[in-house]
């Protein structure tokens, strides 16, 4: 099979159920606004779906959300999945360049926590289940694009098949709680800002928690409900009210994910729905809640919760900056981590304290990596990012020094190089780095390596 088409006379939820009747078993691959959605169908019943945007950040999110309850699935376990699997810039160029549907790779990581007994089979299930709602979830919201369909790999190990009827329909209704925000909010992707004694503020509004508004300094509104440990559409009810009033500014999504669609289709509605809920000065009601699972697990029956106890996460204490004889970013009165940053290149160090400036950290940039050890001892940090490739000494060995430290055992040690090579990674793996951030990099990949390990 090897059929291709437009969205001209076609809807995407038109052409999966279209699928789904006809009970094909296919890769339907489509292409809009330079993102690609790749959706996994056996006998009518999707296997796996997935798009371009940042798949691995996507499946991080959602293994976070099960990580509380899954003591094997934990954050050493995330980075080294993330070092194996996720392919670097090279691979991906190869991997476009090749019409043939290829096994994803994040699809290939869930399958070796399975195989490695960090999951079960229904926990990997659910697990996908919650993935592919995200990714049809913004698949129903293409207007137009062109698509194909192309055989099934035959080598995709099956771990579960979801009901494409009942995933539309949850689907939908996940898109009807956001549409009630439209248009001031028009993506999860969108990055909320508190003004600070805001004249618009009003105080019949109800409080915002403190650890919230710490937060609400870059990461998108779906990035800040992991860090909160809510449901994404209740964050976004709650914050609605502020943002109607100006309390709470939306940032446009940071790229790529301002590459997705939005929320609303129509934008005359939206504009409507707007007016009348400013002119009644109402806010969304009910949120429409769906907690049937229809989920069928090619090993066995599956009974599940949904994902509604999210990883309990705590904010530190507030740092006080330090005087030392190291450059220190200005930092205001509040602020939640410590970052050190060991490059010896005051351009790059000038970059990363730019990308942070307005953030809930502190940083604390080293441009002499012989004295770095006694400045880390000393601040006792959160997060190190760490240059490979440094004079004097590369950040192999500086990693390894500061790992020997049993105080660091645990502690965050980011890679930031030029190198690409796999070889690279898996030096940095040996030597007990716990990520790899790759130059040049934008603010938005900084801040989600940074979200990753510190939040």
């Amino acid at each position: 099979m090897n059929n291709t088409g437009t969205f001209s006379k076609l809807s995407p939820e038109r052409l999966l159920r279209q699928l789904t009747n006809c009970s094909d078993t296919t890769c339907l691959q489509v292409l809009s606004n330079s993102v690609s959605w790749t959706i996994y169908l056996e006998e009518g019943r999707i296997i796996y779906a997935t798009h371009s945007v940042e798949p691995f950040d996507r499946l991080e999110r959602h293994m976070r959300r099960l990580s509380q309850q899954i003591p094997l699935l934990t954050g050493e376990i995330r980075v080294q999945l993330r070092m194996m699997f996720e392919p670097d810039w090279q691979t991906q160029l190869i991997d476009n360049d090749d019409n043939a549907p290829s096994q994803s790779p994040e699809y290939q990581a869930i399958y070796w926590l399975v195989n490695q007994k960090h999951l079960l089979s229904t926990q990997a299930a659910v697990l996908i289940q919650e993935l592919v709602k995200e990714v049809i979830e913004s698949f129903l919201l293409i207007q137009e694009g062109t698509y194909q369909l192309t055989d099934l790999v035959n080598n995709i190990p099956k771990i579960c098949k979801l009901d494409v009827d009942n995933i539309i329909e949850r689907c939908h209704k996940r898109l009807q709680n956001w549409q009630s925000f439209t248009p001031q909010i028009s993506s999860p992707y969108q990055r909320p800002y508190l003004l600070i004694n805001s004249k618009f503020y009003d105080r019949k509004l109800p409080e915002l928690q403190q650890n919230l508004t710490n937060w609400m300094k870059g990461f998108s509104l779906r990035h800040l409900a992991v860090i909160m440990n809510q449901d994404e559409v209740k964050l976004a009810q709650t914050l609605y009210p502020h943002i109607l009033q100006g309390s709470i500014i939306l940032h446009e999504p940071d790229p790529p994910f301002d590459q997705l669609p939005k929320t609303f289709k129509d934008l005359s509605l939206a504009l409507q729905h707007s007016i009348d809920a400013i002119d009644s000065t109402s806010f969304p009601g009910e949120i429409l809640v769906d907690t049937t699972e229809n989920v069928e697990n090619t090993g066995s029956e599956i009974s599940t919760s949904p994902l509604d106890n999210w990883e309990q996460l705590t904010i530190p204490n507030n740092i006080k900056s330090e005087e030392e004889n190291v450059t220190t970013a200005t930092i205001t009165a509040k602020k939640v981590y410590k970052i050190i940053s060991v490059d010896d290149s005051p351009t790059i160090l000038k970059e990363i304290t730019r990308c942070l400036e307005d953030e809930s950290v502190a940083v604390v940039t080293i441009n002499e990596p012989i004295k770095a050890v006694m400045s880390i001892i000393r601040h006792k940090p959160d997060l190190i990012l760490l240059d490979l490739n440094m004079a004097g000494i590369d950040g192999y060995e500086l990693c390894r020094i500061i790992r020997n430290n049993s105080m660091f055992k645990e502690l965050p040690i980011i890679f930031v190089t030029g190198s690409k090579g796999i070889v690279d990674k898996v030096k940095a793996r040996i030597v007990g780095a716990s990520g790899y951030l790759t130059k040049p990099f934008t603010r938005a990949e900084l801040l989600k390596m940074i979200f990753m390990h510190l939040a």
